[in-house]
């Protein structure tokens, strides 16, 4: 049984995909620092460790005693906003600590690692969908602390025989189809989750932020992925690096996307709610349409999305937050 370490594995993302990893037969094992994840959200016979991820002498504690062949790598600040207030914590936090993290890993003989990377890489792309192979011009330090890194990657497999595949993601979404996981951040900011908890009534209203856009409904489009898909997408990017192959950069997103108020209708179909919504102005920064352009990843990877029509997105989201409405504070 191959022993996978996951930093991060107790966040949204990095949770789903420890399930996903025992479901195929590894033995995930978690480092998370519990600052945004939440230790509830990992199964108690799964190997846990609380630090940072750029503690080198707890790191290499991990690798030796849980016999680490590979790296998932999720470990990170992912507010947009917070990031242009404090650029310093996320190049800290993000792009800093992760070479020390990555640095540690290859002195300890660990070169194969999939990265949690972001479609915040591309900016505000110029053509839709968006192939891997457009300009990288993040506007935020969120996307700019990620994009270093993989950048870094580059150099580091010239230099060490690094073995990477960074998967650059687009808007993650909905839950275990049991309800028994899900997305609970503090402060939320996705919108799936703050339009379940108006459903719920933890909310007043749901804000529609601009309906000038050149778009059908004048809303804005988004890719939402199932995070039950996109944590296989990192089971087959392991296959493909202990093959050899496919190393470098993937889209995830479905290659297709849903408005703002597409997404509210929905919703209000799947949990028979009212959910109150408010038109408000744009919010600086906010393209019509970001939608992966995923040929790539479906030709090389082998990757399709199972469950992610939107209704399924948001039903499992729902059983989610019906079942636990104060996240894993309850």
């Amino acid at each position: 049984m191959e022993s996978i370490l996951v930093s991060g594995g107790a966040g949204y993302i990095g949770s789903h995909t420890v399930v996903a990893l025992l479901e195929k037969g590894y033995k995930p094992v978690v480092l998370d620092s519990l600052v945004t994840g939440h230790r509830q959200s990992v199964a108690k016979d799964v190997p846990f460790f609380q630090g940072d991820i750029a503690d080198s002498q707890l790191v290499r504690k991990i690798v030796e005693q849980e016999q680490i062949s590979a790296v998932i790598h999720f470990a990170a600040r992912s507010l947009v906003g917070e990031s242009a207030e404090k650029p310093d914590l996320y190049f800290e936090e993000n792009t800093a600590k992760t070479n020390r993290f990555v640095s540690t890993l290859l002195h300890c003989g660990v070169k194969r690692i999939i990265f949690s990377s972001t479609a915040a890489t591309y900016g505000i792309p110029e053509d839709i969908p968006i192939p891997e192979t457009a300009p990288t011009v993040p506007i935020n330090p969120y996307g700019f602390s990620k994009l270093m890194i993989e950048q870094s990657f580059a150099w580091l497999e010239k230099a060490y025989g690094l073995e990477w595949i960074a998967l650059r993601y687009f808007n993650a979404a909905g839950a275990v189809l049991d309800g028994s996981l899900g997305e609970n951040h503090q402060p939320e900011t996705h919108l799936i989750p703050l339009i379940l908890k108006t459903a719920l009534g933890q909310r007043k209203e749901i804000g529609i932020f601009g309906t000038d856009y050149s778009t059908p409904d004048g809303t804005c489009i988004r890719d939402y992925i199932h995070v039950l898909d996109l944590a296989m997408a990192h089971i087959l990017a392991l296959e493909a690096l202990a093959k050899g192959t496919a190393k470098g950069v993937y889209n995830v997103g479905t290659g297709s996307g849903y408005s703002v108020k597409e997404v509210i209708e929905t919703a209000r179909r799947v949990t028979g709610r009212t959910i109150p919504a408010v038109e408000s102005p744009r919010r600086p920064g906010d393209p019509d349409r970001l939608v992966a352009k995923v040929e790539k990843i479906e030709s090389l990877l082998g990757w399709t999305p199972r469950f992610s029509s939107l209704e399924q997105i948001i039903e499992s989201a729902w059983a989610w937050h019906r079942s636990h409405p104060k996240g894993y504070g309850e």
